[in-house]
């Protein structure tokens, strides 16, 4: 219950941690879909990183937001980037363009000389 002079415990971790500020609306970013991709449990990935699997969960469902050093860990833990977690869904560009998109500049020239040859045989 609030009270004038008491501000109540869960306000006072708010205004001291931002990632458990509530945010509205659901979650902009791949978080959910990376980690199930890689076939991973929020356990699983909460083990990866620092952050619990409570702090997982709330990021997943849109409880929470994410910050930058946040985003890094995760894509650490996860084999991508940090623009992937919030740009790309693994699972609508598929493997071919998640590799692709992988390789150095020199080799993706070859890759596409590659398929160029595939599909004119």
């Amino acid at each position: 219950m609030w009270t004038q002079g008491a501000v109540p415990l869960t306000i006072r971790r708010m205004a001291h941690n931002p990632m458990l500020i509530p945010k509205d609306g659901p979650p902009r970013h791949y978080v959910r879909e990376w980690r199930k991709f890689r076939g991973l449990t929020q356990e699983r990935l909460a083990e990866r990183t620092p952050f619990t699997t409570g702090a997982i969960s709330q990021l997943e469902t849109g409880r929470t937001s994410y910050t930058q050093d946040m985003l890094e860990a995760l894509a650490s833990a996860l084999d991508c980037r940090a623009g992937d977690l919030i740009s790309r869904n693994p699972y609508m560009d598929g493997d071919v363009v998640y590799l692709f998109n992988d390789l150095p500049d020199d080799k993706k020239r070859i890759a596409i000389e590659m398929l160029r040859t595939l599909k004119t045989a």
